[in-house]
């Protein structure tokens, strides 16, 4: 049977039974679509939250970013691992004790101010739209080229099946298929790197491949890789740096500090039934995060072998450009990966050099999915991978939909608008503001403003200096009170979405004429994606400094403050 064939098989099956799932666990009421009723079982709860959390970015552009940055690309294994334990240890289970809904109203309650509810809202949104953006980009990604259709019909399909299922089931709907989800995304994972492991190295478990030597050698995987790396002129794998060192701590640190501020995944641990249980389903995510996060380098690096290999099976013996394999050629038809012949020798030159380089545009977002076909692996494993690619796009933009969604028709209208209204017609609130997210979300993702793991960092930075300080101080600080959560909260999302505007040369900042504007990177070198640690310290100072000159919270407030912190 044909790819394109098997593909359309197995992604059917698959999306029908997303489709099943949302049918029977339709949501009824306001408590089963924003959280499913507080009854969902913790290990059920960690591998939905697994699902949540392992979205386009980790499963098609993580491996992609390894590949291509080597050991700087290990910032994302660390921080959006570490943040599940500041969650587990310093967010879940507060949370899920103060027992609401989502983050917003929690900022609301606890800082008695409906001004920093809303504010919370508009930090929720802009992080979580700049995050699904990326998920549209993967579902883009895996349908042009497995489908074969252009991109814009791909998240146009992406769009109807997320609008589908999360529209109908709510949060409940939405975990059960998520569960689904889990399972077919890991499989479509380690199969192929189980495969490809076997091929290079004869160990079937890709986590050790990876530190074995070549089958049929004695040369280490990543020794080959570091040698043929270094003769095209590239940094040697092994030990490449993003930037600097500085650079590298602190963009770990924003991803771990936005995985915590997150609502999307902050609000899954609203589901389980009591708060130990919140702990519980945080162990169980990362345990099931684990298997693919931990399978992730081996991907990338042997990706990366298998890429370069290719396209030059011997050193200095470059590939005909008329020679090359299919995958090449399937690839090229999507736009995502690019040749153009500079010196007219029919030759594919792949090199660092950017002025003799040839391959004008590897998207590094193509990795993960085309590596099978790179590898010559049967059909039904790269159907199998495509179903993987669209599960974990699906699982994350369905959970981020979810969340806008809540926030403005239970934090803004429910919350601040209209307080009287009643449960049915909150209900249909939040289905016609789900409905609209996802046609804005669509609309963004047609020109999304970078590869889909680099989006995604920059909503975590977002989330970062934003909402992560302020549920921090909101649940570990008795004096913190509501201009100080408000001022951090719009100090820490200013100055970063400055700093990336500016980046970006969308602002331009008076004053730095004579230096001809601020140059890239200004402030030690730090990225914009890496600023959002940054802007968790603003955050802290401003509201620390603003509460210190304000009036203390009322004594309710921090009775309830110790209160949350109470085991019980």
């Amino acid at each position: 049977m044909d790819l394109t064939t098997l593909t359309y098989i197995v992604v059917g099956l698959t999306f029908g039974l997303y489709i099943l799932i949302a049918i029977l666990s339709r949501a009824g009421s306001t408590s089963e679509f924003y959280v499913a009723g507080a009854h969902i079982h913790p290990v059920a709860n960690g591998m939905a939250t697994a699902a949540d959390w392992m979205s386009a970015a980790s499963f098609i552009s993580m491996a992609g970013m390894i590949a291509f940055m080597g050991y700087g690309g290990s910032v994302f294994l660390m921080g959006w691992t570490g943040g599940y334990v500041l969650l587990a240890m310093l967010l879940a289970p507060y949370l899920r004790k103060f027992g609401k809904f989502t983050v917003p109203e929690f900022i609301g309650e606890r800082f008695y101010s409906k001004t920093a509810r809303l504010v919370a809202v508009v930090c929720l949104v802009v992080a979580s739209l700049t995050y699904v953006i990326g998920q549209m980009k993967g579902i883009g990604v895996a349908f042009s080229r497995f489908l074969e259709v252009p991109y814009e019909a791909g998240l146009l399909t992406g769009m109807g099946i997320v609008f589908f299922y999360a529209v109908l089931g709510g949060m409940k709907g939405i975990t059960y298929t998520q569960i689904a989800q889990y399972c077919v995304l890991i499989f479509a994972y380690t199969i192929p790197a189980i495969f490809i492991s076997l091929n290079l190295t004869g160990v079937a478990i890709p986590q050790l491949g990876l530190g074995s030597t070549l089958a049929g050698s004695e040369t280490y995987l990543l020794d080959k890789l570091d040698q043929i790396v270094r003769d095209t002129g590239f940094d040697q794998y092994t030990t490449a740096v993003q930037e600097s060192r500085l650079n590298m701590f602190v963009y770990t640190l924003s991803l771990m500090l936005g995985t915590a501020g997150l609502p999307h995944v902050i609000i899954r641990f609203f589901t389980v039934p009591k708060v130990s249980d919140a702990r519980i389903s945080a162990g169980w995510a990362l345990v099931f995060i684990a298997l693919l996060y931990t399978t992730a380098p081996a991907v990338g690096a042997m990706a990366r072998y298998n890429l370069i290999k290719t396209i030059e099976p011997e050193a200095g013996q470059p590939l005909a450009y008329e020679a090359r394999p299919d995958w090449f050629r399937n690839w090229e038809t999507t736009g995502l990966l690019q040749f153009e012949d500079k010196n007219g020798d029919g030759l594919i030159r792949y090199v660092a050099d950017p002025v003799e380089n040839e391959m004008v545009k590897v998207d590094r977002d193509i990795i993960v999915l085309a590596n099978p076909e790179i590898a010559r692996l049967p059909n039904w494993v790269i159907a199998l991978v495509a179903a993987g690619g669209l599960a974990a796009a699906l699982s994350t933009a369905a959970g981020l939909l979810l969340a806008i969604s809540s926030a403005i028709s239970h934090d803004v209208l429910k919350g601040v608008f209209v307080p009287g209204i009643d449960e049915k017609q909150e209900l249909l609130a939040s289905r016609l503001a789900m409905a609209g997210t996802v046609l804005l979300a669509g609309f963004l993702g047609l020109n999304p403003p970078d590869f889909a793991a680099g989006t995604v960092a920059m909503a975590f930075g977002l989330a970062a200096s934003s909402i992560f300080p302020a549920l921090m101080m909101g649940i570990f600080s008795r004096s913190m009170n509501r201009e100080g959560a408000i001022a951090g909260m719009i100090a820490g999302l200013s100055v970063t979405l400055l700093y990336v505007f500016q980046h970006r040369g969308i602002l331009f900042v008076p004053g730095t004429e004579f230096l001809g504007g601020l140059p890239p990177n200004w402030f030690f070198g730090i990225e914009p994606n890496a600023f959002g640690a940054v802007g968790a310290l603003v955050n802290f100072a401003v509201a620390t400094l603003v509460a210190s000159r304000t009036s203390q919270p009322p004594a309710s407030v921090q009775s309830l403050v110790d209160n949350i912190r109470v085991p019980g």
